[in-house]
Formats: structure tokens, sequence, C-alpha cells
């Protein structure tokens, strides 16, 4: 099992990086990895532009591509948001500089002097403050395992916890709590009976609920066009899927399109036709919004559609 930070010693190291630090921005960043449980890389790879205000779901933190090649996004409460702007206010403007990842300048989140903050810098201030909180070695990875570890112990749902810690597999989100058993089968039938609920109540938007009336889908959207909510979204021949930033791509999207069983027709050229401007309009979407996994995956499927489409042609000769 992953190390974590008790919660006395979590408070007290708080304590320390708030009230004593040694370097005011390395205890920013430490506290900002706490609060959204950050790998050290993901924390320093932040860019000044990092926070994101999503219509009808408030802030959220863009982290860039980590450990396992992926980005997601993490909600920002008040504090936190408060945390980043003093981050802002302290840190030293400068020059772009190359990202390490993306190949391109770039304004980061953590520089002082024209520098970018170094892991070291971070791990030292770590040090101060555990010393000043009388604890033990502590690695700025315990910060991650205590943010998961307080989710877990609040009754977080699996799914979502996976979604924010950027995991690709439930083993690895599992590791932070004793979530199977009780935990795990708390969760499905606590989610298992809202679903059951929630379909008595209300069917599918666009299709007649039990009293008749089609629920719209501005219901969903919040009255913007579908293509346009600042959500993810997939379009399949015969309808859409929307899903919010922090649940990440869906690993069913688009399947039967990929699959090699899947064949069209000349009857379908309109409809594939269709959805290739709708996947050309979500990839342009996804990559203004900074969704650099969300964009490929749709010209992916563009790919896909064409060589559909060109199956179909060639059968109508």
């Amino acid at each position: 099992m992953p190390r974590y930070l008790p919660l006395d010693a979590d408070r007290r190291l708080t304590a320390a990086l708030t009230d004593r630090p040694a370097n005011e921005l390395a205890a920013l960043a430490l506290r900002l990895q706490r609060a959204c449980g950050l790998r050290i890389g993901e924390l320093l790879d932040l860019e000044l532009d990092c926070v994101h205000q999503i219509e009808g779901n408030g802030s959220w933190l863009k982290i860039p591509l980590g450990k396992l090649d992926t980005e997601r996004m993490v909600p920002l409460d008040q504090e936190t948001l408060a945390l980043l702007d003093r981050i802002t206010q302290i840190r030293s403007p400068g020059r772009p500089l190359p990202h390490p990842r993306y190949r391109r300048q770039a304004q980061f989140l953590f520089t002082h002097h024209g520098r970018r903050l170094a892991q070291n810098t971070v791990r030292d201030e770590l040090d101060h403050a555990a010393e000043i909180a009388g604890l033990g070695h502590v690695t700025s990875h315990q910060l991650r395992h205590t943010y998961a570890t307080a989710l877990v112990n609040a009754g977080v749902s699996l799914q979502a916890l996976m979604a924010l810690l950027g995991h690709a597999s439930a083993e690895m989100s599992l590791r932070y709590g004793r979530l199977f058993d009780s935990t795990v089968r708390t969760e499905y039938e606590r989610a298992l009976d809202l679903a059951k609920e929630q379909a008595r109540q209300q069917a599918p938007a666009g299709s007649p609920g039990p009293s008749g009336r089609v629920q719209p889908l501005a219901d969903i959207t919040g009255g913007t066009d579908w293509k346009d909510a600042p959500l993810l979204k997939s379009r399949m021949a015969g309808g859409f899927c929307l899903r919010a930033p922090a649940q990440g791509a869906c690993t069913y999207a688009n399947i039967c399109e990929h699959c090699p069983s899947y064949r069209s027709e000349s009857s379908s050229l309109p409809i594939l036709a269709a959805q290739r401007v709708d996947a050309t309009a979500l990839a342009e979407d996804a990559q203004r919004r900074g969704w650099i996994d969300e964009a490929e995956r749709h010209h992916q499927l563009i790919a896909r559609l064409d060589a559909l489409i060109a199956e179909a042609e060639a059968q109508t000769g």
C-alpha cells in the first residue's frame, strides 16, 4: 500500500508550509500538489493558463501529459483558486521556455528569476517543512497518496478517483484504500439504485418520458448546441455521447466504427458523411480546449470514416 500522511501529520506539514516557508514559491507548489493530487513532474509542468472556467461547472485545473502520457482536469475549490492566485502574484515572469513534452515555447506557472522551479528546490522546501512539523523524511509523492487516501475515506467513487488521479486501470486506484468488499459494493448499489430511479423519472434526451413529454436536449447541454458544449463529446451514427471532462476519454467511444467486423453500405453514405463533418468539428473543439488526446481520438475516427466511405462508394461503382 502507498504511504500516506496521517491526518495530524498532514495538518502539521500544511501549517509549516503555510506559516514558516523558507521558499514561498516552493511551499505554494507543495500545497497545490497536496490539494490536487499531482505528481511532481505534472506540478512543475503546469502552464500559466492551466486554470479553465467551464460554464456551469466551475473552475478546473488542466494537468498536462504526465507519467502515463494522459491529460486530465481536476475541479478546484475557492481555497485552491486563492492558492493559485498567490502563485501567479509571486512567480517571476519571463520569456517562454521550451516545453519538455510538447516541443514548443511555454509560459510555465512555477518560474523564478527566469528559470523553472527545480524538483530539488521543491524537495528542499519539503524537508524544511517536515523538520519544522516534527516529522521524519517525507517525499513529495506522499502528498499525492495523502490526497487519494483522503478521497477514499470520504467515500469518493472508484471511477471518480481514477479520473482525478489520471489512472489507466482500476487496479492502480484500488491501492489507495481497501475499496474492495463493502465500499465497492455500497458504491455499486448506490449507483444502481440511482440509475433505476432516474430511468423511472425520465427518458434519454430526444425520446418520450413516462408522461409522453420529450426531454429537451437543452436540459443536458445548458441550452447550447451539443457540439459547442464544454464537455467531452463523441459522435456515433445513431446519436452522440456527452461526458464531463473529469471523466476522461471513454474506452468504448466509436468502438464499433473501429471494429474490423464493422461493415457499411452505400445507403449509409449520408450518415457516414454527416458523422465525419461532426467529428471534424469535435476535433477542432477539443484542440481549442487543449484536450490533445481527445482531439487525436477524433482524428483517428475521421481516418476510419474516410476508409468506410471509400468502401461504400466503391460498392456503388
